[in-house]
């Protein structure tokens, strides 16, 4: 009996040891199961951080001939999609291969790689530590004396080159042509298969140009092309373009396209004011030699519909205005072109401007929150774009060269408080009908809200912080900490506006890098009592920015 006792007792232990065994691993399961639960709930509220907006237009003018010209454009737009990727991460397809949640594969693809672009560029996929300063442009084990060759070598500092090393190590540079090769030739045969439908002469001859400029890197021509044109209906913008992703150096451009209709009657509207750019360059708030370029008189506005976005401008945040060439040679010769996507800036005004208002604007003043005011202050925007120097005062260098990675960050702050300024200006003139300068400035002001929240890891977000915190020293606002809004003091907010424009443009034509450093390392940052307004708006559901339905099938073709 002892002996049977003590064998059943075994039996009943060992079933227990099992059963505890059998627990532990079905926690451990839930656990799991719990972790990707919440990873998947995390995610899926960062998608849904860019609110939804199908891209069309009306394209029913527009002949047989030019809807077939609209199909290989979208295949050339898509080829820069394809480059990019490469510029900004890497191997796109080994990334998507390594994710399985759904929700994560598409925020990687609305940030075209494992970080967070509104998130101060954190990683959000497992395993992936910081983003490198110079994205893929650059080997991201460069020694200080290789940063000092880049700088000091052009073809390692050019806009239109890959670093990387060869079989001994040492740095070298490959032309753009070269190292996405398969892609530009691809790319340039669609531009001249495009070119053929395309009735407008000067259109044609630009896609001539520009798919000659794609397989040389040389995009002066082009450029020139791109701004004789006044009459195209269907535009097109391709190749690399912008600064921004370069965050090490602000050397390298970052391939991008826009594929664009023209508002022929809003376009009317708006031409008028280019004609005015040389006077405003004359009337700017600053000191003669800071003002001392002379902006070129083919500059012009337009109005469009954009269709498709691919690369660089479709990246976190989406561009809502065009300003280029960026070319100062260009822009001194010929002047710029303003281009204001009319949908998307809607569609941002509409999903994310007036619901950040109606948050964190004074009741009494948010009736001055309109579209129209926004439109202007965005227009503006790229007019100033224009304005100021893009030479040092002693010619030595452009500004771009002489400001190196602050750059990006002092031109978008001065293209923001100048082209506040420019309507203020352009309404003294008598240029604006019943102009109530409280619509531009509280707009400009509620927008500052907009557009921090991309995050200070961008040149558009240090700018935004670095504009805010100056005029909070000025008192141009007043935060009421009862019901958490704020209000603009106008005569305030006006002083602080001429006395920043001219701060900039000084530092722009002095090549005053260390200055610039200071301001962005100063108030390029958000401080803590601002983040929790901007909590707010994220608990408020309010979307940080929007993410296209983009592609022929929208467009019926």
């Amino acid at each position: 009996m002892k002996k049977f006792s003590l064998i059943m007792l075994s039996i009943a232990l060992f079933s227990l040891v099992a059963c505890n065994g059998g627990s532990k691993e079905e926690k451990g399961s839930n656990k799991e199961e719990k972790g990707q639960e919440k990873t998947t709930d995390i995610m899926k509220e960062k998608v849904e951080e860019y609110a939804e907006f199908t891209l069309t237009a009306d394209i029913s003018h527009l002949s047989a001939g030019q809807k077939e010209m609209l199909t290989y454009l979208y295949k050339a737009a898509h080829l820069m999609n394809d480059i990019y990727w490469v510029q900004a991460y890497g191997d796109k397809n080994k990334l998507m291969q390594s994710i399985t949640n759904p929700f994560e594969k598409e925020f990687v693809k609305i940030n075209y790689g494992p970080w967070d672009r509104l998130g101060n560029n954190e990683p959000f996929v497992k395993g992936v530590g910081p983003k490198p300063a110079g994205a893929n442009f650059y080997p991201t084990d460069l020694t200080d004396a290789e940063k000092v060759q880049i700088e000091a070598t052009p073809e390692l500092s050019s806009q239109y080159t890959m670093v990387r090393r060869d079989k001994a190590g040492k740095l070298v540079a490959i032309p753009y042509h070269e190292f996405f090769a398969k892609e530009i030739e691809q790319a340039a045969e669609y531009l001249r298969k495009a070119s053929t439908f395309a009735e407008d002469a000067g259109f044609k001859e630009y896609l001539q140009l520009r798919a000659d400029a794609l397989l040389s890197d040389e995009f002066y021509k082009s450029d020139v092309a791109w701004m004789k044109m006044k009459n195209n209906v269907v535009d097109f913008v391709v190749g690399p373009i912008e600064n921004y992703e370069d965050q090490l150096f602000g050397y390298k451009t970052a391939n991008e396209s826009f594929i664009l209709i023209k508002d022929m009657e809003w376009s009317a509207r708006l031409n008028k004011y280019a004609s005015l750019l040389p006077e405003l360059q004359k009337a700017l708030p600053c000191e003669a030699k800071y003002k001392n370029e002379t902006p070129g008189l083919g500059s012009d506005l337009g109005a469009y519909e954009v269709v498709y976005y691919q690369g660089d401008c479709n990246a976190g945040s989406k561009t809502i205005a065009i300003n280029l060439p960026n070319d100062e040679r260009v822009r001194n010769d010929e002047g710029s072109r303003k281009l204001q996507l009319k949908n998307a800036m809607q569609a941002k005004f509409d999903k994310i401007l007036m619901p950040i208002a109606k948050e964190l604007i004074d009741k009494d003043q948010v009736k001055y929150v309109k579209f129209n005011a926004f439109f202007e202050n965005t227009m503006f925007h790229e007019v100033a774009h224009g304005l100021g120097m893009g030479t040092v005062c002693d010619g030595s260098k452009t500004v771009r060269e002489a400001l190196k990675d602050t750059y990006t960050s002092l031109e978008e702050g001065k293209a923001d408080i100048v082209g506040l300024w420019c309507v203020t200006k352009l309404n003294e003139m008598g240029e604006f009908k019943d102009k109530d300068l409280m619509d531009n400035f509280v707009t400009f002001f509620a927008g500052i809200f907009r557009s921090v929240r991309f995050g200070v890891a961008s040149s558009h977000g240090k700018a935004n912080m670095m504009r805010f915190y100056y005029f909070e020293e000025k008192g141009a606002f007043v935060r009421d900490e009862a019901t958490g809004t704020y209000k603009v003091d106008f005569e305030k907010m006006q002083q602080a506006m001429l006395d920043l424009s001219a701060q900039i443009l000084k530092i722009q034509g002095d090549a005053d890098y260390t200055t610039a450093k200071t301001m962005i390392e100063e108030k390029g940052f958000i401080r803590p009592a601002l983040q929790k307004d901007l909590d707010r708006l994220s608990k408020a559901g309010i979307p940080k920015d929007i993410r296209f339905i983009q592609g022929p099938k929208e467009l019926g073709l």
